[in-house]
């Protein structure tokens, strides 16, 4: 797998923003992609209208383009919240009341991955007690990924852009993995590798890969600096997807990146054209 012939998917809540929600997925389409994925669309719903959601369902799959990956509720994305599962009270209710409405919505779409995001540290509240409650909502989130089987995916985010977040290194999304597993005895629970995030904590990249490519359920990359498009900053991809390939990966490579000073439809040159479309 090299970088021209990795499975791609768009990520629709940060590219084609431009566009409204329902007219995401036809604009991919006719960029030459058939593979999405999308932080929780209804940043303050975590149970919308069905009909929101059959439109949606509908807006993807009258578009060719299958969903394979999904963000559970994690407040407002893009804006100051880096999820919810960790903040006590109503955020941490939320996101409980949204776990089986994303898992059954994947499930229609025949998404395996769902991803879980932390959240921030909270003023006057203990650490101990915020991963506490993490891990409970955790298991509760592998638990309804396992109902509709798919993987619990969990992400480190990075500290210059999220410095309220404790889930902002690969080792320690790691332990999370780990702790999560341990607790469900499901085994479903999968690391997020975002390049972009690793890379901008100043990681090893090639250790990381080296050390959880099996561990690792989902890869999104952007650039670095500036979060765009491949080839806009200084990392390899050729060099990182190949080592990916070489440990293993065979799984989906999210573009979650911005497009640029342009509309998100010429984000894309560094693609070919005919190597947008899924294969396998």
């Amino acid at each position: 797998m090299g970088l021209l012939d990795a499975r791609f998917d768009v990520n629709l809540s940060i590219l084609f923003t431009e566009l409204p929600l329902l007219e995401r997925p036809a604009a991919a389409a006719a960029a030459g992609f058939t593979a999405v994925e999308l932080w929780w669309p209804w940043v303050d719903a975590p149970t919308p209208e069905r009909a929101e959601l059959d439109a949606l369902r509908d807006a993807l799959n009258d578009a060719g383009t299958r969903l394979v990956g999904l963000n559970f509720y994690a407040g407002q994305l893009p804006g100051p919240d880096r999820g919810a599962l960790s903040i006590p009270g109503e955020e941490s209710e939320k996101f409980r009341a949204n776990l089986d409405v994303a898992a059954d919505f994947a499930k229609s779409l025949g998404c395996t991955a769902l991803n879980a995001l932390y959240g921030n540290r909270v003023e006057g509240v203990a650490p101990e007690a915020q991963d506490e409650l993490a891990l409970e909502n955790l298991a509760l989130a592998a638990r309804a990924a396992h109902r509709v089987g798919a993987v619990l995916l969990i992400e480190a985010l990075n500290a210059p852009e999220s410095p309220l977040c404790p889930i902002v290194s690969a080792p320690k999304a790691i332990e999370v993995v780990d702790r999560v597993n341990e607790a469900t005895g499901l085994g479903n629970a999968r690391f997020l590798m975002d390049l972009y995030h690793l890379s901008m904590n100043g990681e090893d990249l090639h250790e990381v890969i080296d050390r959880y490519t099996d561990k690792t359920g989902h890869v999104q990359i952007a650039d670095n600096p500036g979060r765009s498009f491949p080839g806009s900053g200084g990392l390899d991809f050729a060099d990182l997807l190949g080592r990916l390939d070489k440990a293993g990966y065979d799984g989906w490579i999210g573009l979650e990146y911005k497009p640029g000073d342009g509309p998100s439809a010429d984000a894309f040159g560094w693609l070919p054209h005919e190597r947008r479309a899924a294969r396998g």
